[in-house]
């Protein structure tokens, strides 16, 4: 048999050296292309290594993301040779989903050799449970040799990857931000203390998850982030109580604007209030899951945080109606936004209001999401005390009715902008009509998605009274076709968004004034109608390609 002449026969060290003479860009990327075995060679070349660079590197502006079955070590060595010429790599994201052919630290690499501009570096791996990730600490040292222009690194569910990462990348990225660790049960203490001590002046962002770490980790950050501005921490089944206590006593956080702590049953009143007392700028803050926290810690770290505009609580369960109305009356003319979800400790008890020299003047927002004790005394209350509210959402709330709400929007007439009861099963359409009636100049947003007892009355009041309405969502009530003829008619309306989700009564014969409401729309949702056929979406999509139609 004749013998063809192949590049295949070449040894790599001489193929090593062939490519290392190639002049980076089209060529390198040809050359890529002839087989596996080349691409690796390539990927293997480090940018200084080449004798004739000829790419357009830049800062970096390119973002590239692996997800699935697309983040392989093939993939990331085609990124690090056909990138450097278009400008440079700036933001990578590998999402892994392939037991079979899985990044490892040969992928990593070779990003960290050819991609030196790279800043922003995200690691997720969530593979089953039994199925071991590949890449180690080994590969995050050679990217943090490399890519010392790392800005943001967030690793998630990595199991090999331990605490020589978060030290290799504070001590070589000095432009490094935010740092993101969730779900890596090999980082411990000595992990997040070397992150600290090198990187502890420059790190602004931080958020730990599911870390095997203990007080000595918050002692650290309450010692060395000094200019940590945001701060999120959960699941750390190591913390007890007086730790978050100690951290607070660190006197260094005066710059933290954002605290969230979530799933740790440890954190009691105490430590709550000494961290927001010595954190004086404290803006926002979030806790989630908590089983110890009172009413009368609440309150104390209400009035300990001077600065607070952003309240956040989800399943507090110990938090009462007392502690919420504590809020209220303890804000003071700070507090601008106030959440409370799932929070099944919050019920009606009394339905006296304060005095009306004690007002919340200063809260805009207001969001209580599927606290079921909520009833109509609750609501009553809050429309005493809340007169400047612009966004409000009660959603999921199925004790309050109409007589609930008309205090509450008779007390924040003109001033709503965003108004969300879906879930309230027994709002009617005179309450509805009401916030359409007084808010009409102002109401941006309506979502009733859910309230069965809203009809086409609810349309009729917002013909006549709304005129900046941007997005409208009436699904699952009972709209029917007649009242689509009032909105198609509405030329004041300015709409973008409508949702007529599982309303069973709008058919195929309001084709034609759908027709003329889709033109000016960005987005329809018409799903769970029964009664609209192809032939009509067929219809919408061609007057109005652009509108994102869900059917």
């Amino acid at each position: 048999m004749r013998n063809h002449p192949s590049i295949e026969i070449l040894l790599d060290k001489c193929l090593f050296e062939v490519f290392k003479r190639l002049p980076s860009g089209q060529k390198r990327s040809v050359c890529a292309c002839v087989s596996k075995r080349c691409l690796t060679l390539l990927s293997s070349i480090h940018k200084d290594e080449i004798a004739e660079f000829n790419g357009i590197e830049g800062e970096g502006s390119l973002l590239r993301s692996l997800v699935g079955r697309e983040a392989t070590d093939v993939r990331l060595a085609a990124i690090a040779v056909g990138i450097a010429n278009r400008g440079g790599l700036a933001k990578l994201s590998i999402r892994g989903d392939n037991p079979c052919r899985d990044v490892t630290d040969a992928g990593l690499k070779a990003i960290a050799r050819c991609c030196p501009t790279l800043r922003d570096l995200s690691l997720w791996n969530k593979l089953d449970i039994f199925q071991c990730p590949t890449i180690t600490d080994n590969s995050l040292l050679a990217v943090a040799k490399k890519c010392n222009h790392l800005t943001s690194l967030t690793i998630d569910s990595c199991s090999k990857i331990g605490n020589k990462s978060p030290k290799v990348v504070g001590q070589y990225c000095l432009n490094l931000k935010l740092v993101i660790l969730k779900n890596c049960p090999l980082i411990g203490d000595k992990g997040i203390e070397d992150l600290f001590y090198s990187a502890g002046t420059v790190l602004t962002e931080v958020e730990l998850q599911a870390l095997h770490i203990s007080d000595i980790s918050l002692k650290i950050i309450s010692h060395y982030g000094t200019v940590l501005t945001s701060l999120a921490v959960g699941e750390l089944r190591r913390i007890i109580a007086r730790d978050f206590w100690v951290m607070g006593i660190g006197q260094c956080l005066h710059k933290l604007k954002a605290l969230s702590i979530s799933s740790s049953n440890r954190v009691n009143d105490l430590g709550l209030h000494v961290i927001c007392k010595a954190c004086p700028n404290l803006k926002l803050f979030c806790v989630r899951k908590s089983v110890i926290l009172s009413d009368n810690g609440l309150v104390a770290c209400v009035k300990a945080s001077v600065s607070l505009q952003n309240l956040q609580l989800e399943e507090c369960h110990l938090i009462t109606q007392a502690g919420f109305f504590g809020i209220l009356l303890n804000c003071g003319k700070k507090l601008k936004t106030l959440s409370l979800v799932k929070c099944l400790g919050v019920m009606d008890l009394i339905n006296v209001a304060p005095s009306k020299a004690l007002c919340c003047n200063s809260l805009v927002s207001l969001t209580i999401h599927k606290c079921l004790g909520v009833g109509n005394a609750t609501i009553v209350v809050v429309g005493s005390l809340c007169h400047k509210l612009t966004h409000i959402e009660l959603s999921g709330l199925l004790c309050i009715t109409d007589e609930g709400l008309f205090p509450l929007v008779n007390n924040c007439a003109a001033n709503l902008v965003a108004v969300n009861l879906s879930g309230c099963v027994n709002i009617t359409d005179k309450a509805v009509s009401a916030i359409v009636k007084f808010n009409g100049r102002s109401l941006k947003s309506l979502l009733v998605d859910g309230c069965r007892h809203d009809t086409d009355a609810t349309l009729v009041k917002i013909w006549n009274s709304c005129w900046m309405l941007n997005v409208l969502d009436v699904s699952k009530c009972g709209i029917t076709d007649s009242e689509i003829t009032t909105l198609s008619s509405a030329i004041q309306l300015h709409l973008q968004i409508l949702s007529l989700s599982g309303c069973p009564l709008v058919s195929d014969n309001s084709l034609p004034l759908l027709l003329d409401l889709v033109q000016n729309l960005q987005g329809l949702n018409i799903q769970q109608c029964p009664n609209i056929s192809f032939r009509t979406v067929d219809a919408l999509v061609e007057i109005n390609p652009g509108c994102n139609i869900l059917f």
